[in-house]
């Protein structure tokens, strides 16, 4: 009662045909953009932490020479 192959072509057959070819490629590309600029978000808040650590660091340096 698994889900043969026959059954997975057929629903890709069907979502194809349902959307077609251009659709479902800019839709993969939309996803793309929005993981790119996930993983930009994530990078520069990494980034920016860092930043505002160092900029701490620093205040706290001079603050007890």
């Amino acid at each position: 009662m698994g889900i043969s192959f026959w059954q997975i072509a057929i629903v890709v057959v069907l979502v194809v045909l349902l959307f077609g070819r251009g659709k479902i490629s800019s839709l993969m590309g939309d996803v793309a953009k929005g993981i790119k600029s996930f993983k930009k978000g994530m990078s520069d808040d990494t980034s920016t932490t860092n930043q505002d650590d160092n900029t701490k660091s620093d205040n706290s340096d001079s603050e007890n020479k």
